[in-house]
């Protein structure tokens, strides 16, 4: 589904009919391609653009993306674990304790000047994080990493330890350390009695912090789960090349120029990790409800870049060939919640969507279509039929004015 407030192209929905006031466009007629003058685009500027690749000494939000790449994806620890349930960058210390980790270890953060983090949660089910009332039916197994970056190797190796024994303490008396035999360097602690199990662990610059939370409080099952999470997780961080800190703010915010690809009303933007980026595929992975199958649509049809404005995304594959395979790949994908509509006439290669009854018009919009151009899938996504048919047609005259 496309939730309102994450990156994720998991199904969608756009309803398009009815003729809107035509506009003047920008651009050229190309041979065997519509006039892109002609369609009918609103308020939406369609002419070629380039943003400003100055992140303003927000570099290590740009970091924080990357990492996405440093992360294990949940349905790579285990087959059963194929849900994402919530992912993103984590910008402060104050949002690593929002969910994540013990208010107590905001100080331990802030005191070893936590650069960026990032953040994935994932399930055997489907399930709303951080209620206070348990919905059913609710997963038997959750698995959380988050994945700190600090400013070299020493100081996260001590953040580490002070994050386990800042944790460690909030009940001596209660608490247990455990070992696993296979990753002594990984301080373990759990609560007997208590279903759930904690660990921090430093890979180079980075603190690895995994939870594992299971259906009963069993220490060998609990302790089992932990190192099948430390199997994947930890080479996947020491195979990321982190930026070095002095570079961060040399990262560049759409060296590709795939945000200036995307069809907005208002170019007035800067860096923004859930409205304003760029994301490689991992992004999508970590927030999917079927990891394995996006997982499959991304290596056959070769996405490496995906931008998000909002509730746009251009997607970006290798082969331009495979432009359409994605695109179709993605509709499969949608669910029963959604039913196909007619798309425009004049938008070649446009396939719309529609949410139907079975849908949730409180976290899913209720149109949503997507345009292939050569290397590129936009998708749109909104809950007014009008701008959503404007949208469709600007997209495509922009994708053709940037070539």
């Amino acid at each position: 589904m496309v939730r309102r407030s994450r990156i994720t192209l998991l199904a969608a929905g756009v309803a398009l009919a009815g003729l809107v006031s035509a506009c003047g466009v920008q651009g050229a007629a190309v041979p065997g391609e519509p006039d892109v003058r002609t369609l009918e685009v609103g308020p939406y500027p369609v002419d070629r653009h380039s943003y400003d690749q100055d992140p303003h000494g927000k570099g290590a939000l740009l970091e924080g993306i990357r990492m996405a790449d440093a992360v294990a994806p949940v349905v790579s620890i285990d087959p059963v674990l194929n849900v994402g349930v919530d992912a993103g960058v984590v910008a402060t210390s104050d949002q690593a304790v929002d969910g994540y980790l013990a208010t107590v270890a905001k100080p331990v953060l802030d005191k070893h000047n936590m650069v960026v983090a990032y953040r994935a949660m994932g399930a055997d089910l489907p399930f709303e994080p951080f209620q206070t009332e348990p919905v059913e039916p609710s997963p038997d197994t959750v698995v959380l990493q988050l994945l700190m970056r600090f400013p070299g190797a020493a100081v996260a190796a001590q953040a580490a330890r002070d994050l386990e024994e800042s944790d460690f303490q909030v009940a001596p008396d209660q608490n247990r350390r455990v070992r696993h035999p296979d990753y002594p360097a990984a301080m373990i602690h759990w609560r007997p009695g208590v279903a759930n199990m904690g660990t921090f662990v430093a890979v180079g610059e980075f603190v690895l912090f995994v939870f594992v939370a299971r259906p009963s409080a069993d220490e060998k099952d609990l302790l089992a789960w932990t190192g099948n999470a430390l199997r994947v997780a930890i080479p996947a961080a020491q195979s990321f090349q982190p930026t070095p800190m002095d570079k961060l703010n040399t990262l560049r915010v759409d060296p590709d120029g795939l945000l200036a690809r995307v069809a907005v009303q208002d170019r007035d933007r800067e860096l923004d990790t859930d409205h304003f980026s760029v994301h490689p595929p991992a992004t999508l992975v970590h927030m999917d409800s079927n990891q394995a199958s996006l997982r499959r649509t991304i290596e056959q049809n070769g996405l490496d870049q995906v931008a998000v404005i909002d509730n746009s995304w251009v997607l970006r594959v290798r082969d331009p060939s495979k432009a359409p395979a994605l695109a179709a790949d993605l509709i499969a994908g949608a669910g029963e919640e959604f039913d196909p509509v007619a798309a425009p006439n004049d938008v070649p290669g446009a396939t719309c969507q529609h949410l139907n009854k079975r849908g949730n018009v409180d976290r899913q919009y209720r149109y949503q279509c997507f345009v292939t151009y050569k290397r590129y899938v936009a998708v749109v996504a909104g809950d007014s039929e009008a701008d959503i048919r404007q949208r469709v047609a600007a997209q495509y005259a922009l994708l053709a004015n940037s070539m």
